[in-house]
Parts: structure tokens; sequence; C-alpha cells
């Protein structure tokens, strides 16, 4: 069992940056991948990034790559998403998701946090 807190969303002018964290309990969560989800009003949740059980490997998709990083401290059971150059478009609340392996679908992850909102605005 794992469970999941993020954190660090708020408002932000395009261009500026926020630092997602994603804060897990339990004594398996080093043995977990994690990846960030995001949702808008009226969008399905789709993939933002990932990293595996030993931060060895990160996946970005193509929307956010060069300026998102994801990143985990298994020593204090945290992943981190810095982002940069924020646009509009990356208004929506931000999730974190703990599973097996680095797959960009929501379905292949067993445990959620609860959110936090991102908003940009322009």
């Amino acid at each position: 069992q794992v469970q999941l807190v993020e954190s660090g969303g708020g408002l932000v002018q395009a261009g500026g940056s926020l630092r997602l964290s994603c804060a897990a309990s339990g004594r398996t969560f080093n043995s977990y991948a994690i990846g960030w989800f995001r949702q808008a009003p009226g969008m399905e949740r789709s993939f933002v990034a990932a990293i595996t059980w030993s931060g060895g490997s990160t996946y970005y998709a193509d929307s956010v790559k060069g300026r998102f990083t994801i990143s985990r401290d298994n020593a204090k059971n945290t992943v981190y998403l810095q982002m940069n150059s924020l646009n509009p478009e990356d208004t929506a609340v931000y999730y974190c998701a703990a599973g097996r392996g680095v797959i960009p679908t929501p379905t292949w992850y067993n445990y959620w946090g609860q959110g936090t909102q991102v908003t940009v605005s322009s």
C-alpha cells in the first residue's frame, strides 16, 4: 500500500516556474515507478512524465520535453516535477501515481494522490 500527497501547485504567470512534490508513505515506495499526469477541465487525464523506481530512467510527454524535469529522492520518499517555461496550456490538476512500470497510461497505475492545481496566466 502506498499513499501519495501532492503539493506545490499554485498560480504563476506564463514563462514562470513551479516545482511539484509527491510525498509518499508506505514501506514499498522504493519499488514503484512514479508518474505525473494532468487533467484540464473537460479533458481526459494525460501523461506528463514518469521515472523508474531507481530514478535511472525518465520519460516525458512531447508537450513538456525540455521544460519539465522529473526526479526522485528515495531517502525522502519524494518525487519532484520541476516545471519551467510554463504556458497557459499547462493549466490543469496535476496528479502523481505509483505503478509497476513507466507506462504512459493512467490505468497502469495502482495508487493516486488527490491532485494539486496548477494555473498559468497569460
